[in-house]
């Protein structure tokens, strides 16, 4: 159980679930926040993150730090992608472990799962089959950390959770058209078209539009890492989603609308789809009491609203 002055640190704080944990902690009144930029602490230098972690000893971690981009950056930096991860997470969980600190949240994501895997996505399908082949470096860091935080957990009797979020969007999200995902791409591109003066407002959309896609607001992340957190009889590894998905096209036309844009979809079925279907099982967070609680229109404004503001 998290004490409101207890110590705890925030690792990619700035990021989109990072950010959320920050802003969700804050609001329920913890007072006691670790932070660092990346300026300040280089994640990737092995030495620097442990004498952080023995320096302050934090009570709780969340590890919400990471490389990751959408398809294009996967597909065109995977050495990036694995090797980034795989230093950051080792970094943090062997250098809690080392500073004796007990309590730790990984944040993955639903990559893990095998290309085919059967749906809804179970946890206990990992390693059961062959990955997505467009972000298999990413997946498969992120596979090492929760087999890392599992073996930790046998051997020492950490507390060492894994919980793994849907697609997420929401404040502070990558909107690079080179490296975003899908839903920060999708509302980058309606916006440009919503402001262009063109009488036929073309929105084109990756493959053929029929792939399906589960995804989740990041402050309903957020919320459940520090559900998890405060819970000591939950799993190792748990699927955090909202249990619905719809299509690549129903999204278009479901942000466009909340958007206030009238637009054509055109498919670019020389691009990949990526899975057809990426759909969590999340019957084991709502057995032990979490379902996310932000409804899709909701989630959708609020995240417009911020992206213009950031701008």
């Amino acid at each position: 159980m998290i004490r409101k002055n207890d110590l705890i640190y925030i690792a990619g704080h700035r990021g989109m679930v990072g950010s959320a944990i920050l802003r969700k902690l804050k609001k329920e009144g913890y007072k006691n926040i670790l932070t660092r930029t990346r300026k300040q602490l280089n994640l990737l230098d092995t030495n620097k993150t442990y004498n952080f972690l023995l320096k302050f000893k934090p009570k709780f971690i969340f590890v919400a730090a990471a490389k990751v981009g959408g398809i294009y950056y996967h597909t065109t930096h995977p050495a990036d992608a694995i090797y980034q991860n795989l230093i950051i997470q080792n970094n943090i969980i062997h250098g809690a472990f080392s500073a004796k600190i007990k309590d730790l949240i990984f944040l993955g994501s639903s990559c893990i799962y095998p290309k085919n895997c059967k749906q809804p996505m179970k946890e206990n399908y990992l390693l059961s089959g062959k990955l997505e082949e467009t972000n298999e470096g990413y997946a498969i860091a992120k596979i090492a950390g929760v087999k890392m935080c599992e073996s930790f957990n046998k051997q020492y009797n950490t507390n060492y959770k894994c919980l793994m979020p849907t697609n997420a969007f929401g404040p502070n999200d990558n909107y690079n058209p080179k490296n975003s995902h899908f839903v920060p791409a999708l509302i980058r591109k309606i916006h440009l078209l919503k402001k262009s003066k063109k009488k036929i407002k073309k929105l084109i959309v990756w493959g053929n539009g029929k792939a399906k896609r589960e995804i989740i607001h990041a402050d309903d992340i957020a919320d459940a890492c520090i559900f998890f957190m405060n819970k000591k009889d939950s799993p190792y590894l748990i699927n955090i989603g909202t249990g619905k998905e719809y299509s690549i096209e129903y999204y278009a036309k479901t942000f466009s609308k909340y958007m206030g844009v009238n637009i054509k979809i055109v498919f670019d079925k020389s691009k990949p789809n990526g899975v057809s279907r990426k759909l969590m099982d999340i019957s084991l967070a709502k057995k032990h009491g979490w379902k996310s609680k932000i409804l899709l229109k909701d989630a959708i404004v609020s995240t417009y609203r911020n992206y213009l503001n950031e701008k």
